[in-house]
Formats: structure tokens, sequence, C-alpha cells
């Protein structure tokens, strides 16, 4: 897609903030709509395609964490999540609920412009990654998975998976690079409401490793981000 076409969606309730955002994404030709808070922005998806958002966190009413959660239900568009502390529990939050990225402000254009070509461009391959998986097959450095056949091969190797095992692959594979909490996983997979279910993710997430993983301990595919949960390496 050409950058003049691509539609970024920025939610903040700082009006200042928001014209300064849309200054810079103006300049680098990209078209940029505007809301002041979540429940404007939710309004605006369901008007229009929107190609990546700009979320603050800390905004009345409907906040940035409560309205990424909202969209994640239904929509798969790269989230930026910004927020004027420098807090981790802020950024573990945001990305827990399905945020792609975090910045904390105040930020520089040069660093905000890096992140959005970074994400849309993530976006953008995703999706012919996605059209590769409606065919059946899902490929990513070395691993091969059949969805129709429910093989799957490593590095020319067939593994024998189980059918919870392949679930959890499968779901990762899908979204090369994002971060999956436990508590995603379970309900993904299992499909049933988290509940005490660190364990029981751990001990799936430890077989697989077990035979994707020429070095479990060093795992060179599927990786986890303490604190937060698990992705498989782009």
């Amino acid at each position: 897609m050409k950058k003049e076409e691509t539609v970024i969606l920025v939610v903040d309730d700082d009006k200042e903030i928001r014209e300064g955002i849309r200054i810079y994404l103006t300049q680098d030709e990209y078209q940029v709509l505007e809301a002041s808070n979540g429940e404007e922005a939710l309004k605006v998806i369901k008007e229009q395609e929107v190609h990546l958002i700009i979320m603050d966190i800390m905004m009345p009413g409907l906040d940035g964490i409560q309205a990424t959660r909202s969209i994640r239900k239904t929509n798969n568009v790269p989230i930026l999540m910004l927020s004027a502390k420098n807090e981790d529990i802020d950024k573990i939050s945001g990305l827990q609920v399905g945020a792609d990225d975090y910045l904390t402000k105040p930020f520089s254009p040069m660093e905000l412009l890096a992140r959005v070509k970074s994400m849309l461009r993530r976006y953008f391959t995703l999706g012919e990654f996605d059209k590769v998986a409606s065919e059946g097959i899902l490929e990513l450095n070395g691993l091969r998975l059949d969805t129709h056949a429910k093989t799957m091969v490593v590095d020319e190797r067939e593994v024998s998976l189980t059918k919870t095992e392949f679930k959890i692959v499968e779901l990762l594979m899908s979204h090369p690079g994002r971060v999956f909490s436990i508590d995603d996983i379970y309900e993904s997979v299992w499909e049933e409401p988290s509940f005490n279910s660190d364990n029981t993710v751990s001990v799936h997430i430890r077989k697989i490793r077990e035979k994707i993983e020429s070095n479990p301990k060093q795992p060179k595919y599927l990786k986890v981000v303490w604190g937060i949960g698990y992705k498989m390496e782009k």
C-alpha cells in the first residue's frame, strides 16, 4: 500500500499533542484521523478502515487500556501506546491487552516516525502472511506448519505435536513477533476463561520447545518476553 493511502488514527485527550503528531505524520504523507478518547476511537474504527492507531493510555472516560482491549476483540490493527509515565506497569498493561509497541512521552518526531514505519511494515507483511495461512501453510525461519494436514517440519525434520501443542504453535506462528500473554494463549487455545492457567500453558510451552528447539534452554524460535508472555521469533 502507498504511504499516502495509509490511515493512522491518533487518540489523545490533549489537543496539542494530537495536532503535533498529526503534523509529523502528514509531513511524511500519511493520512491522519483524530479522536479525543476511547469512545471516539471505537466509533472511527467502525466507520472506516484504519491501518495503525497511536493510543494514549491516560484519558477520561474509556482510557487507552480499555479501548485497546475492546479493539482487540475484532481487529488486529497495530496499536502504539503512549504514556506520560515511564513505568513498567503501564507498558506491561498495554502489551498484555494487545498493544504492539510502547512509547513514553516526551518523544522525538524521528522516534515516533521510526516506530510507525516499523509497525506498518510488519502489519502489511503479515497481511501477505495471512494470505498464505489461509491456504494452510505457515512458514517462519525454518518452521513449516501445515494447518490442513496438521503436520510440522523443523529444519526439514518432521515433528510430532499433540493437538494442544499444535494449536499453540499455530497461534504464535500466525502472528510472528507478537507477544501473547499466558491468558491470551489459554483463552485462544482452550477456548475458556483463563484461571490460574500459568502452569498449564508453561508446561505445554516447555514440551513444544523440547520438540522444536535444538537447545530448549536457549530457544531460537519460541521466545519468552519476561513478565509479559511468549512470541514466535520473526
